[in-house]
């Protein structure tokens, strides 16, 4: 079965600034994917060129099995995008955005369309509540259920959940499983590890470059890191902190609460600093899995070095 997303080398540039620099990508039906990055990476322009609302400088690839830069007028009538910020009436209903939603599509019967999504995502209770006095986690669900009304096939989700609570994240999360159950494809960018983690494959992306795709395990197993966890009094992580900056084999050290997170690529050189500054100090040490924060902080370090060195 041939991918739904499909693309190689897409590139594009703003005078002389190079916005997205050559990213491959392929996104399998049913398939989950993650696409992170910092803020300014590159990742809203690459989700545009391939919904078909901005053409590629260069490369190639198809979306549904449609040509990016030929066919990218029926690639938006196949794809369900949504954007980062909340783009609906807010003097209208719920139902009344939902509905002219549907005459946008031209989908008919209207009324059946509406509230077959109305209930699908649960809005039906609240189906007469103006847009503009729903909370954050509301008007991403409107936002979503926008985006699925006319059946897409595949879902472009851009930061759907910046600025929404926990508990609404987590049920935004629970209807895109749902949805992938049924056989729809979502890429979805985020700022969030614990989205990340939701996803079945990730894509990172800095700068305009993908530095790294596949599953959470693969990625971290990768990267080659070591961590350990060194724990004791807030006084003595502090003092931790100063004397592993600059230590042999340590990348990051990072607090958490009576914790601290330390990092890097040289196995034993970390395990030697780690052991010597928790002995001196009165701590405990112990090694722990490396997280998929821990990686791409190394890589945008990496990123980071790499520029620097160009200049």
């Amino acid at each position: 079965m041939d991918p739904v997303i499909a693309v190689e080398g897409l590139t594009k540039r703003y005078g002389q600034r190079t916005v997205v620099d050559h990213v491959s990508l392929t996104v399998e039906k049913g398939e989950i994917a993650g696409f992170l990055g910092p803020n300014g990476s590159g990742k809203t322009t690459t989700i545009r060129m391939m919904c078909g609302l901005l053409t590629p400088d260069e490369g190639r690839g198809t979306v549904l099995g449609r040509d990016v830069i030929r066919q990218a007028r029926e690639i938006k009538r196949e794809v369900g995008y949504m954007t980062q910020r909340f783009s609906f009436y807010e003097d209208l209903t719920i139902e009344e955005n939902l509905a002219f939603v549907a005459r946008l599509y031209r989908l008919r019967p209207m009324r059946a369309h509406v509230q077959r999504t109305l209930e699908e995502l649960g809005l039906s209770h609240r189906r007469r509540d103006l847009a503009g006095t729903l909370s954050g986690g509301w008007k991403q669900r409107l936002a979503l259920a926008a985006c699925v009304m006319h059946e897409p096939k595949l879902l472009l989700l851009d930061e759907p959940t910046a600025g929404v609570d926990p508990k609404a994240r987590r049920e935004f999360w629970d209807e895109i499983h749902r949805l992938a159950a049924r056989g729809i494809t979502v890429l979805v960018s985020t700022h969030y590890m614990d989205e990340a983690e939701r996803c079945h494959r990730i894509n990172y992306i800095s700068r305009g470059r993908l530095l790294a795709t596949g599953t959470v395990a693969e990625i971290i197993a990768r990267s080659g890191l070591a961590s350990w966890i060194v724990e004791g009094a807030p006084a003595a992580i502090d003092a931790a902190i100063e004397r592993l900056h600059g230590a042999p084999g340590v990348e990051q050290a990072t607090p958490f609460g009576l914790t601290l997170h330390v990092v890097g690529r040289d196995g034993e050189a970390l395990a030697r600093s780690v052991r010597r500054v928790a002995a001196e100090l009165g701590l405990s040490a112990r090694p722990a899995e490396t997280t998929l924060e821990d990686v791409f902080i190394h890589l945008m370090g990496e990123e980071n070095s790499r520029d620097r060195e160009a200049a």
